[in-house]
């Protein structure tokens, strides 16, 4: 078989783990969950290439991934296949992903935070956090009860029985339905209700108005490089305030450890994460962050009264941050940076759904979709693109500049110098 040229973009991804001594370190950090009898499995390393092309080509499924992997020259080479060599299939990426622990992709994620560091790309001295919902594989129309299992027709029946009405087909169940939507008796909580092929999900409003069965992804983003140093998973009904202090936590420590010493000094999010409870435990992870969160209106102002000190001096100091030259110029830089990164993973990234079911998964395939994005930020900084298509526009950009210039100079070498043309003054002229 004829040796294809490689894409370049994936080349300088495998120098670039292979100098950092990726396959190596992940091979030791897998050995305990593979078994050291019989055929011999999918290298890790493999495993995690060939989630990275689904993120670096924007295909959100495993069967998508695999095939894109086994129809490409470039991609086998990246993979370390050899051109006849079969690439794995998509059910052999659903068995690593339920074999590997939670702990080994946040392990992976921190080896590249790692890389990320050591490039200058770092600085982790002020973290911005937003949430976004993703949409989770399984449809409203499926929920069940809780307590007695039954699903939403049959649930109409026995409510229709309960007031002497008959049901006999499912455009009766849908009348009555309507019926006790417009009285307001229609509810549908997640403490009655749950999805019986994804009970991780959770029921909830999505950005567009409309009502889904979905998670919470959260990131702590480096504002001044755009670097995710948290990406986590949560139950969609958990409240913004709640899990800000978890994924500061995580990021915090993460960032301490890579760097050898505390970094983080500021915290920036929107008003949803504000909470009087929340801002002195906020305060006191690491060595102490100093807050910029956006305040929601409150028309009949707020007493404290019946508050600690220590709440009422934590959310009085907020409030002078934030109305602050500096504060304000943060809460812009939030806005900009943090949501540039849910738009690259969710919307161009293919992420807005998931099709893993259950926390555990979700936040696995999260991981390696924001450990993706940080590899893209190095190879920016090194080639001047984040993902193989953006790669191949600034090649064929630069291939018709050097075209135009050559062309330039072929046109000026092939034309003679015209001469310039000069002007024969008569003596009547001048002397006029």
């Amino acid at each position: 078989m004829s040796q294809t040229p490689r894409h370049v973009f994936y080349e300088r991804v495998n120098e670039l783990l292979a100098e950092a001594g990726f396959d190596a370190w992940l091979e030791q950090l897998c050995r305990p969950h593979y078994s050291q009898k019989g055929r011999g499995s999918i290298a890790p390393g493999r495993y995690f290439r060939m989630l990275m092309v689904g993120d670096f080509e924007e295909i959100d499924s495993q069967r998508g991934i695999a095939w894109r992997c086994a129809d490409s020259l470039s991609l086998k080479s990246f993979l370390g296949c050899q051109p006849h060599e079969a690439t794995p299939e998509h059910s052999s990426l659903t068995r690593i992903t339920s074999r590997l622990p939670l702990e080994i992709y946040r392990e992976v994620f921190a080896f590249v935070l790692q890389l990320v560091h050591a490039h200058g790309l770092l600085k982790g001295k002020t973290l911005g956090v937003d949430s976004t919902t993703l949409e989770a594989n399984a449809a409203m129309k499926s929920i069940v009860r809780k307590d007695s299992g039954d699903d939403w027709e049959a649930h109409l029946k026995k409510l229709a029985a309960a007031e002497g009405i008959e049901i006999q087909s499912r455009a009766d169940a849908a009348r009555f339905d309507k019926q006790r939507a417009k009285q307001g008796q229609k509810k549908c909580s997640n403490d009655d209700w749950q999805s019986p092929s994804d009970p991780d999900a959770r029921i909830t409003k999505m950005k567009d108005g409309s009502t889904h069965l979905a998670y919470k992804a959260e990131n702590a983003v480096d504002l001044d490089t755009g670097a995710i140093t948290a990406a986590e998973i949560y139950h969609a009904n958990q409240a913004d305030s709640a899990t800000l202090e978890d994924t500061l936590t995580f990021a915090v420590g993460q960032i301490a450890e890579i760097a050898g010493e505390p970094l983080c000094q500021e915290v920036v999010a929107d008003k949803g994460y504000l909470k009087n409870e929340t801002l002195p435990v906020i305060s006191d992870i690491g060595t102490g962050l100093r807050t910029y969160i956006s305040e929601p209106l409150v028309p009949q102002g707020r007493t404290w009264a019946d508050k600690p000190a220590e709440q009422r001096d934590a959310f009085r100091a907020n409030h002078r941050r934030i109305r602050s030259e500096r504060g304000k110029r943060l809460l812009r830089r939030r806005g900009e940076v943090v949501e540039r990164t849910f738009a690259h993973l969710c919307e161009t990234g293919g992420r807005r759904r998931t099709w893993l079911r259950g926390l555990t998964k979700v936040t696995k395939r999260y991981q390696v979709l924001a450990l993706s994005h940080n590899l893209g930020l190095i190879l920016r900084n090194l080639c001047g693109a984040a993902k193989p298509r953006a790669f191949t526009l600034v090649l064929s950009l630069y291939a018709s500049l050097l075209a135009t210039r050559r062309n330039l100079r072929f046109v000026c070498q092939a034309q003679p110098a015209i001469p310039r043309p000069k002007l024969a003054f008569s003596q009547t002229t001048l002397a006029s």
